[in-house]
């Protein structure tokens, strides 16, 4: 099988072999549910690996987190919801990603504490 990959210029080392380190995306949402529906709608989210209800109201509005090891996951994630039965609107507030090395590393204090 012949390489699809431009040989490397001349006295010049071929290129290391593209390697992905782990990520984690993170995505917070506000879905509008009809009020009847509410409870399936919250069981339905609750059955999503990787996705948490922090709050809801009673006029149907839930506030949803999201996570996901890569992009493809998270939009799969936001695409089941928004198509769930009873979800009226959703919204994207917040999304984040990084490798899991970056989210891990600890942070100093800025007080020094």
């Amino acid at each position: 099988m012949q390489s699809l990959r431009p040989p490397s210029p001349p006295g010049q080392p071929a290129p290391a072999p593209c390697s992905t380190a782990p990520e984690l995306h993170i995505a917070s949402m506000v879905v509008h549910a009809a009020p009847r529906r509410l409870g399936d709608v919250r069981g339905a989210i609750l059955a999503i690996g990787g996705a948490e209800i922090h709050g809801a109201s009673e006029t149907g509005k839930l506030v949803v987190t999201l996570e996901a090891p890569s992009t493809e996951a998270m939009l799969t994630q936001i695409a089941e919801i928004q198509r769930l039965d009873g979800v009226l609107a959703s919204a994207l507030v917040y999304q984040h990603s990084d490798t899991l090395a970056a989210m891990n590393e600890e942070i100093d204090d800025v007080h020094g504490s």
